[in-house]
């Protein structure tokens, strides 16, 4: 059977779309979990899910074990970055900690403050020793678990949709499961005493559409939707994550050991 002239003009049409370019500046489908900004105490366009607190706790520092074996995962499998930036920018949006830097805009705090010991800052700079914020509690990030293809595989469904000129679309479908894993700690910098831990987990289901036009005997490629990375998943596991531990810390009580935190503890050895 011949294809009609409608379906192969259709076809063309979408191989001129193809080499098309259609730029969207702050496309939602880009987005994560983390959205928006913040600014001092205040942010815009946060994620409606993130808990809020009415004031600040004290200073925070966020720091990554680089050589933990889920951040070689992160960085090599799965070709992402560090999971600071992120949090940083939810941990100030959420107002419950002042975040402090310990990572490369320290070394350019270092860095300007070596040029103005050398002398080659004008001396109205205001570049003195004494200026430094301590970090009063660490959150450290880790990852638990990922897993971009839970469950996945073809879903054995076979669709037949019109498409233009009356003929049909056989649509194979298929499915994969992205789901994520994490947890937070919050550490008492003073005491290095653990004051709160979080776990946040989120999951992605991902219909994926493969096929092509069938039209007695002859078939065309067909599209499919492009999967959800599993950074989004990664990103929605640390904000579930960081919403448990605000959650904690709302509700904080301090332990107590009798004689006094390491005095030798109350179990003794005989």
């Amino acid at each position: 059977m011949r294809i009609s002239t409608t379906v192969m003009a259709a076809a063309a049409s979408l191989a001129l779309l193809a080499g098309c370019s259609d730029m969207q500046m702050g496309a939602t489908s880009a987005k994560t979990t983390a959205t928006g900004s913040a600014g001092g105490s205040t942010s815009q366009n946060a994620n409606a899910g993130l808990q809020h607190c009415p004031a600040s706790l004290g200073t925070v520092s966020i720091i990554e074990d680089t050589s933990a074996p889920w951040y070689g995962m992160l960085t090599g499998q799965y070709q992402l970055g560090s999971t600071v930036p992120v949090l940083k920018l939810l941990v100030q949006q959420s107002n419950c900690f002042v975040v402090v830097d310990r990572g490369r805009a320290l070394d350019a705090a270092m860095m300007e403050r070596q040029l103005n010991e050398s002398g080659e800052l004008r001396k109205k700079s205001k570049m003195h020793k004494g200026q430094m914020v301590a970090a009063d509690y660490t959150i450290s990030p880790s990852i638990t678990f990922s897993n971009r293809n839970a469950g996945g595989g073809a879903a054995g469904l076979l669709a037949f949709v019109p498409v233009v000129g009356g003929a049909l679309a056989g649509v194979a479908g298929s499915m994969k499961t992205q789901e994520a894993s994490t947890l937070l700690t919050l550490v008492d910098n003073r005491s290095s005493v653990q004051l709160a831990a979080a776990e946040g987990s989120a999951k992605n289901v991902d219909y994926g559409m493969l096929g092509g036009l069938i039209v007695g005997n002859v078939g065309g490629a067909g599209g499919a939707y492009a999967n959800t990375a599993q950074g989004k998943v990664i990103v929605a596991a640390f904000t579930d994550s960081l919403n448990n531990l605000i959650s904690a810390v709302k509700q904080y009580r301090a332990q107590d050991v009798k004689g006094g935190l390491g005095t030798g503890g109350t179990l003794q050895v005989n």
